[in-house]
């Protein structure tokens, strides 16, 4: 199940977030009998985010992109979040204060749209007023007191999923480093350590989303299937071509910057692992994530980005292609 949302009020302990807990488990309760995975993240405010969704590449198809000279223009100059040009470079406040100047307000108003009116899956929409007093509340918060609410949420559910069958799997941050400023404890190697560590469980697991993790440079995909392959339960194979400022956009799933071959051939070792180990634990589920708009999806209405149909379908036949070649020459 890709997912169940958590309120806000869970992630800062605040509010009404006692009673949001006792949903979630119901929740999970009541989701036992037909599923056995659970997708969730611990995102606050704004979900996964990106500054353009129809980028276009050379051959014409569109594709989601993360601009961080576009992130930092809203940021520092529109949304005007207290503070904020402490949290970028010089060249990048210089940079995004070209990008503003020669913006249109269509264009202002479209990117502000994109940040914070809520993308497919994301939790909700802002007005600028009140994501900037959300944000706030989060700063506040910071990284530790964002990953300890993290931590105890974890063993406030984990014996409920575990009791009733079900296996939490946790998304990355996407993108995995901070933005507006807001605490990030789901964004690397060491991070999905410290999680799993924190609630000792089988229902307690990732989600190794290829192009969130892959969108820094200094997360190794191979590896971290190898130190957590028992415990990673879903993947969203996904590519991105990363830039020296922070950008990225969404490639080709096997033309990018993450070696797409090699993460699947580890995911491959790791179900041979679970099969010669008479595991209980099923083969991973994985699926291309983020296709491109192609053909004559372009421009059509209701078709969401990254979500397009052709683009999918496109990724998922590169994939298959991929581990049938893998299998095919283990079995030689």
């Amino acid at each position: 199940m890709e997912s169940i949302p958590l309120h806000n009020d869970i992630k800062t302990r605040t509010g009404d977030y006692q009673r949001y807990i006792a949903n979630y488990q119901q929740s999970l309760r009541n989701v036992a009998a037909g599923v056995f995975d659970v997708r969730y993240n611990f995102m606050p405010v704004v979900d996964w985010t990106r500054t353009n969704l129809y980028y276009t590449l050379p051959n014409q198809s569109q594709a989601l992109r993360f601009e961080m000279n576009d992130i930092a223009a809203y940021d520092v100059y529109i949304l005007k979040r207290t503070s904020a040009e402490q949290d970028y470079a010089p060249e990048v406040l210089h940079k995004a204060k070209a990008r503003l100047d020669v913006m249109s307000e269509q264009e202002k108003a479209l990117l502000e749209k994109n940040l914070i009116a809520g993308l497919p899956g994301g939790e909700g929409s802002y007005d600028r007023d009140g994501i900037r007093a959300t944000i706030e509340e989060f700063i506040a918060l910071g990284d530790e007191g964002m990953r300890a609410n993290l931590f105890t949420f974890l063993r406030e559910v984990v014996p409920v999923a575990e009791k009733v069958g079900v296996r939490l799997a946790i998304h990355p941050d996407d993108p995995p480093f901070s933005l507006f400023g807001l605490p990030r404890v789901v964004s690397t190697q060491a991070d999905a350590r410290a999680l799993l560590a924190a609630a000792k469980s089988p229902a307690n697991g990732l989600t190794l989303c290829a192009g969130s993790y892959g969108a820094r440079g200094d997360n190794d995909l191979v590896d971290m299937v190898r130190e957590f392959g028992e415990n990673i339960y879903f993947v969203h194979l996904r590519n991105i071509k990363r830039e020296a400022d922070g950008s990225f956009y969404e490639s080709d799933h096997l033309d990018g910057d993450n070696d797409m071959v090699g993460l699947i051939d580890a995911l491959l070792s790791e179900e041979k692992r679970r099969r010669s180990s008479n595991s209980t634990l099923p083969p991973i589920a994985m699926r291309p994530d983020h296709g491109h708009l192609m053909g004559d999806e372009i421009g059509k209405a209701g078709i969401n980005p990254g979500y397009s149909y052709a683009g999918r379908m496109r990724g998922l036949a590169e994939l298959r292609g991929v581990i049938h070649t893998l299998e095919t020459l283990a079995a030689r």
